[in-house]
C-alpha cells in the first residue's frame, strides 16, 4: 500500500506557541461530518503527564483519541521525556498495523519543545516554536507569525487571535475555543 502525501485535514484548527517561557495551545470546537456540523464545543486539546505536556489533534475523532492515548502511554513509560516519547510514538504510529491506518495529526509540546506528528512518521520540530494543524492551520499559522513579529500580545492572546482569524476564513473552524497553557 502506497502512502499518499500529507492531506490537509478538513476538521479543525489547532495552533501552538512557545514564547516568553510559556507554552500555549488552542483549538476550535467544531466537529463536522461532510457538510454538516455535529458539535460546536468539542475539546481537542489535553494536558498530559501531570500537566507538563500539552497535546492537540486534528482529524477523525476516534482516531485522534486512540493516538492520544497511545502517546500518553509513551509519555508515562519515558517518565515525561518529550523527545523520547515523540520518537517512540512516531515509530509505533508508522509501523503498527492498526495505528498506521488512523488519520490524524498532533501537536505536542512542553515549555521547551514542540513537535508536529503525523501518521507518515513525520516528527517535525518547528524552527520558530510555532505550529498549526487542521484545515484552518495555515490561516492560524500565518496570523500567529504576524502577531509574534508585529505585536506585543502575550502568547495566550496570540493563540486566541490567530484562532479568531482562522475562524473567519475556514468553514471547518468555529469560535468555541479551548486554550491551555503551561
Amino acid at each position: 500500500m502506497e502512502r499518499s502525501a500529507i492531506k490537509i485535514l478538513h476538521s479543525t484548527t489547532v495552533v501552538g506557541l512557545i514564547k516568553d517561557g510559556k507554552a500555549v495551545i488552542g483549538s476550535d470546537g467544531q466537529v463536522t461530518f461532510g457538510n454538516a456540523v455535529l458539535k460546536h464545543t468539542a475539546k481537542k486539546i489535553r494536558k498530559l503527564y501531570n500537566g507538563t505536556v500539552l497535546a492537540g489533534f486534528a482529524g477523525g475523532t476516534a482516531d485522534a483519541f486512540a493516538l492520544l492515548q497511545r502517546f500518553e502511554e509513551k509519555l508515562e513509560s519515558s517518565r515525561g521525556q518529550l523527545n523520547r516519547s515523540v520518537i517512540e510514538f512516531a515509530k509505533d504510529w508508522r509501523t503498527d498495523r492498526y495505528l498506521r491506518r488512523l488519520e490524524a495529526m498532533m501537536i505536542v509540546m512542553n515549555k521547551e519543545k514542540m513537535f508536529v506528528l503525523t501518521g507518515n512518521g513525520d516528527v517535525v520540530e518547528p524552527d520558530d516554536n510555532l505550529a498549526a494543524i487542521g484545515s484552518g492551520g495555515p490561516y492560524a499559522l500565518a496570523a500567529a507569525r504576524a502577531l509574534v513579529q508585529h505585536s506585543k500580545l502575550d502568547p495566550r492572546n496570540i493563540v486566541e487571535v490567530s484562532l479568531k482569524i482562522a475562524s473567519q476564513i475556514c468553514i471547518y473552524t468555529n469560535t468555541e475555543f479551548t486554550i491551555e497553557e503551561l
